[in-house]
């Protein structure tokens, strides 16, 4: 979550300190942290922690790292030390209040906000947090007043006026809630929640096609909130349409496959239109989620009669009856089975309870069945109740979320940085040669090339090299196993200075250590002893690339703290040499040198064409998108850049197509981006 938390924290100014080596390692670590290897940043922060105990920077940066592997105490401490050491640093604070969010201690969470509130009064992330802690404090009316401030400070900040429509909701006022989801829907048509949270407060006006219609929106807008098809299913109930509502039930389900009010509607639902089996299958679902769900218990045992097993009917109708001894349907409806199966003693038995209710009530006499039963003579028109209600006469009802429930959609609403929703729309990113690959539950490519294949079989490097973009971040374990390669690898290359690969090999730990200096001057190396060796090329290129990813997010913080009050006292950021297009110049030659000594390799196509996206020389990159789906016309990630860039350039439709084709092989994020850009070409 926290690369949400940040690249205005993560990349704050630090410090000069006055030993370089110390220098250096924070630089690494802060590497490490940017780019989520979030164990191996530890280990770094840890060293400068050792070597200077004084500075507040390790524990802080340490405390952001701990935050993103959820060790919430551990973070807390982290910025405890941070602020004994140094004050006045807004980040701290904020990441401080974040932990303590997590640990449900709102109220230090609010004094960590309002701390670092009065050093930076202008940070919207700052103020939404802290309406969300009063939020769930139940203090509506600080809320309402932290949402003023913040939209003096932001106008147009949509995710105020929903926040804003929330408390006027949980205060029974619906015009005034109604106002604000209006108003965040004309300032941001693309927002899916805006929409979502206007579709809320059209059910419970009872405005069922309204409602859906805005659902609709929201769908388009996000096609992976299982919430919205939930209440699109009610909405679309309540107007009769159950084919309709199974449906979304069935989306709802592909997306959270243990929703239980999904299962259970959709039980409800399938019984109505006489899918018993399957209804079943749902209600045996629920009952694993919650076994003590009585009404459940009874849909089934309903369910199981109708379809003859009315052993297993009976058997749900007594586990009901023990719950509910003056239930009178469970009697007379496992009367009913017991006939079917031939127990006419206990038939008679059930029927006489019946028979004995229904005699005291017309005799004025009140039993407990009868006062159990009072709510079947009041004729409930509602056909839904809430997941709480406990009334088993409300066994046929469709189940709607509590309330506390759906306050559930803004308590992890906590945020780093406000634009982290939805999809960020961004390039797939860059190729690159590690040990190590992330998997994916959906794309499951094998990326293969013969001379790769043949460097492994050479047994050169301590572990197989993968050709892959979803590099996975070291374990603690696998830190210290690279750290020992680098003085292994470092022996060698002193018996033998002029071999080429055991440099490369040194220079891969190094990468994998985040210690980009050293890899690129080992990549280097590398290349000045064999020229024809390119994938020194083709990883100094990437070394490079994320070189100047970082110094380019650090500038651009750089640039927001300019304008922004200052957040330490007494210190000065030094100014670094801006990145341009000379740079990136350096890491296309690199990648010129790969297509040249490799020219069927797809992967240098790739990268350089996302670099030329990046130069912002969008036809030239699609020259090169080409050239990579020309060797592998099966490569998704080229087919979902090559789709952006023809966005970027205008080509709605085209990049329509090429995103289609990219979500079809497995990237799913292409659906949202497609959502968001449909109308645009109509």
């Amino acid at each position: 979550m926290v690369k949400k938390i940040i690249l205005a924290i993560l990349l704050f100014p630090t410090v000069v300190c006055a030993q370089i080596n110390t220098e250096r390692v924070m630089m690494i670590a802060r590497n490490a942290l940017y780019f989520e290897d979030y164990v191996l940043s530890i280990q770094y922060f840890n060293q400068v922690i050792n070597a200077k105990p004084y500075l507040y920077e390790p524990y802080f940066f340490r405390g952001l790292a701990k935050i993103n592997l959820d060790d919430f105490q551990g973070a807390e401490a982290d910025c405890d030390a941070a602020i004994q050491r140094n004050p006045f640093v807004v980040g701290a604070y904020q990441v401080r209040g974040l932990a303590r969010i997590r640990q449900n201690k709102y109220d230090g969470a609010i004094e960590d906000y309002q701390k670092a509130l009065s050093y930076d009064p202008e940070n919207i992330t700052l103020w939404h947090n802290l309406t969300l802690c009063h939020i769930q404090k139940e203090d509506y009316k600080a809320a309402e007043n932290d949402l003023g401030k913040m939209l003096t400070v932001a106008p147009r900040y949509t995710r105020a006026y929903l926040m804003r429509g929330e408390v006027a909701l949980k205060q029974q006022d619906t015009i005034r809630a109604l106002n604000d989801f209006n108003t965040a829907i004309e300032m941001d048509k693309y927002d899916p929640d805006a929409w979502a949270s206007r579709a809320i407060v059209k059910l419970q006006q009872a405005k069922y096609a309204e409602a859906e219609s805005d659902l609709n929106q929201a769908t388009h807008l996000n096609a992976k909130n299982a919430g919205n098809y939930i209440n699109r299913a009610l909405a679309r109930f309540h107007q009769n349409n159950l084919r309709g509502a199974m449906s979304d039930y069935d989306l709802a389900l592909d997306i959270d496959p243990n929703n239980f009010i999904g299962h259970y509607n959709r039980g409800l639902l399938r019984a109505q239109v006489g899918d018993d089996n399957r209804a079943i299958e749902d209600f045996d679902f629920v009952l694993k989620m919650e076994p003590d769900n009585m009404m459940a218990t009874f849909n089934r045992g309903l369910l199981r009669a109708q379809t003859g097993d009315y052993r297993g009917a009976i058997k749900d109708y007594t586990t009901v009856i023990e719950q509910y001894p003056n239930f009178l349907a469970g009697y007379y409806n496992r009367a009913e089975a017991r006939r079917k199966i031939g127990d006419r003693k206990g038939a008679e038995m059930d029927e006489f309870k019946v028979m004995k209710a229904q005699l005291d009530k017309r005799n004025g006499v009140t039993s407990n069945a009868v006062a159990n039963n009072k709510e079947t003579d009041k004729k409930d028109e509602s056909k839904t109740r809430k997941k709480s209600d406990k009334d088993m006469n409300n066994y046929r009802k469709i189940v709607i979320a509590d309330d506390s429930e759906m306050e559930q959609r803004y308590k992890s609403d906590i945020r780093g940085k406000v634009q982290d929703r939805n999809v960020n729309i961004k390039l797939e990113p860059m190729y690159a040669l590690t040990y190590y690959e992330r998997l994916s539950d959906i794309k499951r490519a094998v990326h293969y090339y013969k001379y790769i294949d043949e460097l492994n079989r050479t047994e050169a490097f301590p572990k197989r090299l993968h050709i892959t973009n979803m590099e996975s971040p070291l374990t603690e374990e696998q830190v210290k196993f690279h750290f020992a390669l680098i003085d292994s690898h470092t022996s060698a290359i002193v018996d033998d200075p002029n071999n080429a690969r055991k440099r490369f090999a040194r220079g891969l730990d190094f990468y994998l250590v985040q210690d980009f200096a050293s890899s690129i001057e080992d990549f280097t190396q590398s290349i000045l002893l064999d020229d024809t060796f390119f994938p020194a090329y083709f990883m100094r290129s990437l070394v490079r690339c994320k070189q100047l990813e970082y110094q380019r997010a650090e500038e651009a913080n750089n640039a927001a703290s300019a304008a922004a009050p200052a957040t330490m006292a007494g210190v000065t950021t030094p100014r670094k040499s801006e990145v341009s297009a000379l740079d990136y110049d350096i890491v296309k030659s690199d990648l010129d040198h790969v297509i040249t000594l490799a020219p069927d390799f797809v992967y240098g196509y790739y990268n350089r064409a996302n670099v030329l996206a990046m130069l912002k020389d969008y036809r030239a990159a699609i020259v090169d998108y080409d050239k990579a789906l020309e060797l592998n016309k099966d490569f998704a990630e080229a087919y979902f850049n090559r789709g952006l860039t023809h966005i970027f350039l205008g080509n709605n439709k085209k990049g329509i197509a090429d995103l289609s084709k990219a979500g079809e092989l497995g990237i799913v994020s292409a659906y949202n981006i497609i959502k968001r850009f449909t109308d645009s070409t109509e």
